[in-house]
């Protein structure tokens, strides 16, 4: 039987890792940075560090094949939620970025997701058509829109959307200079219940298990896929994140979705 992918998560005990866990544990040789540790896993791979202080991180990513950095301050683990001040958003989202994918690449990983956010996007929802589609009222449903794609101009309405975006040219830039592959993932309405939530999560929601089946596809994915980005969405019958580009790319088949038949 061979080897199984080493897969080093951090953020393991945040909402979306919680989400992940059972799918990735089951499929991979697993292990968690955090500051304080998780459930469950032995302590050679549970590491316990700040992503912001990138010499206490450099052990945990010795013999790692992937990384995927899930950790941030502005998700649905935060107190502040995205509001949080541009001190936390520097420290925890750029600079713990950074220092992820440097590590990465000086200890020979192959490829690092780095967990980006519909905050990158966020701006839509303020007009219509969008703002029809995340409202919490019943309205009738617009006769049609535009999607909103991995090439669509970004609108962040918040630093921590902000900081996603530098997440995302900062993959670009390791792409284009070094041999790691770095993917993006757009992580939409992904909540600790696994189901949509009244209002914009009607739109945006993404199931566990679509969440988990993507993310697979992405480790899994050909090593010439250097870099790219996708969304992370369930096929709600408002969604406007478009999932077309992890369909056609990577053969994502969202089993889920808000008033799907």
């Amino acid at each position: 039987m061979a080897d199984r992918l080493k897969l080093l998560i951090t953020g393991l005990g945040g909402v979306v890792g919680r989400a992940l866990r059972p799918a990735l544990e089951e499929r991979y040789e697993i292990s968690a940075l955090s500051r304080s540790g998780v459930d469950g896993l032995s302590p050679e791979r549970n590491f316990k560090a700040n992503i912001a202080d990138i010499e206490s991180i450099r052990p945990a990513f010795e013999g790692v094949d992937v990384v995927l950095h899930l950790a941030a301050d502005g998700g649905q683990s935060s107190a502040l939620g995205m509001a949080g001040g541009w001190e936390t958003m520097l420290q925890n989202n750029i600079i713990g970025a950074y220092n992820v994918c440097q590590v990465a690449l000086e200890a020979g990983v192959s490829r690092v997701i780095l967990s980006s956010s519909g905050a990158t996007a966020n701006g839509y929802e303020l007009h219509e058509p969008y703002k029809t589609l995340v409202s919490t009222e019943d309205l009738p449903l617009p006769d049609s829109w535009e999607m909103v794609n991995e090439q669509s101009e970004p609108k962040p309405i918040s630093l921590y959307g902000v900081t996603k975006l530098f997440g995302e040219d900062l993959g670009r830039y390791y792409t284009l200079t070094t041999p790691m592959s770095v993917i993006n993932l757009r992580i939409s309405s992904c909540g600790p219940v696994d189901e949509a939530a009244p209002g914009r999560a009607q739109a945006n929601w993404s199931s566990h298990r679509d969440l988990q089946q993507l993310t697979v596809k992405i480790i899994e994915a050909p090593a010439d896929l250097k870099f790219d980005i996708f969304w992370a969405t369930s096929d709600n019958v408002k969604k406007f994140r478009d999932n077309q580009h992890a369909k056609d790319v990577l053969g994502y088949a969202p089993q889920d979705g808000v008033g799907k038949v």
